[in-house]
């Protein structure tokens, strides 16, 4: 994988770990950090979905290590 996808794929995951923390906790992680309202009042379904795009970007972790272990099982 290049670097430009990993670099990709990591700035996925840390939008998907914000959307988590909307959807768990109510808190936006990045406006926290760069200035602005940081609770998001949403709905319980909204908070699902938010909490499901969190889950599939721990999830995605996974990912970022691929080629190296195709490349140990193919030695």
């Amino acid at each position: 994988m290049s670097w430009l996808s990993r670099l990709a794929l990591l700035l996925v995951i840390i939008g998907a770990l914000n959307w988590l923390l909307v959807g768990l906790f109510e808190w936006d992680l990045v406006t926290a950090i760069f200035g602005g309202e940081t609770v998001r009042n949403s709905s319980m379904i909204s908070r699902v979905i938010y909490t499901l795009v969190g889950l599939a970007g721990i999830y995605s972790f996974s990912f970022l290590f691929d080629d190296r272990r195709e490349r140990v099982k193919t030695e």
